[in-house]
């Protein structure tokens, strides 16, 4: 048997968590540098769409007493480890699925009453972390996301859990599932199917198999199966990311040549940490720089070029450097550009790295990327940069509505008076 475990309304409920004022009060998220909704708690979402650009609803935000709040990541992804540590301790075979759910798999689990373990599972996040969460239990990963939507809209009959056991609630549970609401149909395959008269979850899984392979591949097929109670998809591993992205739109629009390559360099370094922190090299880059495209009055280019390294690396100083050969090339002077961003690629774990028979990196570099990030971890993040960045400015997001940090952050500890 799997279980979805999904966080409900999460972020909305890690603003709640340190601040019970908030509780059955409508909340959004914004996006980074405060663009526009990302997340929304039940009680707003009559009132705010998803994707809403946030200065266009500031009246509606006024109207409705709606609390806004920037996205406060370093909060969220730790309350989610919290999260996933405990869920590790009612089973060893666990996949984060993402900042908010999880699948679990129960081995062995054949004389447990699954929905007392669930309610147990449930009741020791909401206790240990303040976060609600709801769990849907099936035989298939795919049905476990249907019951998890059962679980979550008939929070007070299933107390926020649900167990698919019988074949009749499978089918009770399919026909219950509108086609766009399956896990992995997608809105354009779901606009297909219904063209074809396929309206429910269990419309899809009266048709032929030789259909659905024809129209949606074997991945199609296997999603058919795991609605039909048919085991096909596991667990899946923690795998190294295949590529690595830092982009972000600028505060104010750049002009100056000089301005852009710190924010490139910035950007590459960043991607190099993060090889670093999955032990991983990289041996291809794409940087790209952005013109405002909402700005139909200025003038408009985008563009971006490919930088393919002569060997495989995670340093700072190599990135950086070939990331700012790379917008040299592609740099138009005098235009406004609103965003850029740098992405490393042809990623490789650190035991097979490719060298090259007459170009090889500074046998040094590796040491000193180590001292580099271990005074960094010590004394705060971009305390020690290089010469390319900065040194007096560390790159902030538009967070005007930033929630304190409380759990990741010594001088934003919770107060108890």
């Amino acid at each position: 048997m799997f279980a979805l475990v999904d966080c409900n309304n999460f972020y909305a409920s890690c603003e709640r968590v340190f601040n019970p004022k908030l509780q059955n009060k409508p909340i959004v998220i914004l996006s980074n540098n405060d663009g526009c909704v990302i997340a929304r708690s039940n009680e707003a979402k009559q009132f705010i769409p998803m994707g809403a650009v946030a200065f266009k609803y500031e009246s509606v935000f006024k109207q409705y007493k709606i609390h806004v709040f920037s996205s406060n990541y370093a909060l969220y992804g730790d309350l989610s480890q919290r999260i996933m540590n405990i869920l590790e301790q009612f089973t060893p075979d666990i996949e984060v699925y993402s900042i908010d759910e999880a699948f679990l798999q129960f081995k062995g689990f054949e004389n447990y009453d699954l929905q007392d373990y669930g309610i147990t599972i449930k009741n020791r996040v909401k206790k240990w972390t303040g976060i609600p969460i709801s769990i849907g239990i099936a035989p298939t990963k795919a049905l476990s996301k249907i019951a998890n939507k059962i679980a979550k809209k008939f929070a007070t009959k299933t107390k926020s859990v649900y167990v698919i056991h019988t074949e009749e609630q499978r089918i009770k549970a399919l026909k219950w599932t509108k086609i766009t609401d399956v896990w992995g149909i997608g809105w354009r395959n779901a606009k297909k199917l219904m063209a074809d008269g396929v309206r429910t979850a269990y419309d899809f899984t009266q048709l032929s198999d030789a259909l659905v392979r024809k129209r949606f591949s074997v991945v199609g097929l296997r999603l058919k199966q795991e609605l039909e109670g048919k085991f096909v998809l596991k667990l899946e591993e923690v795998k190294t990311k295949k590529a690595i992205a830092t982009t972000r739109s600028f505060r104010n629009d750049i002009v100056a040549f000089e301005e852009l390559k710190e924010r490139i360099a910035t950007f590459s370094i960043s991607c190099a940490e993060k090889l670093r922190k999955q032990n991983s090299y990289c041996s291809i880059l794409m940087i790209g720089i952005y013109t405002n495209r909402h700005r139909k009055e200025q003038t408009q280019y985008r563009n971006k070029i490919i930088m393919e390294l002569p060997y495989a690396t995670n340093s700072n100083i190599t990135i950086s450097k070939y990331a700012l050969k790379g917008l040299q090339t592609i740099y138009k002077k005098g235009l406004k550009y609103k965003r850029a961003g740098v992405i490393v690629m042809g990623i490789t774990p650190k035991p097979i790295k490719q060298l090259n028979l007459f170009f090889n990196e500074h046998p040094k570099h590796e040491d000193l990327m180590q001292v580099i990030d271990n005074l960094n971890h010590k004394y705060g993040a971009d305390k020690l940069k290089l010469a390319n960045q900065d040194l007096q400015h560390t790159w902030m997001m538009k967070q005007e509505r930033l929630s304190k940090k409380h759990t990741t952050n010594w001088s934003e500890l919770l107060e108890v008076k």
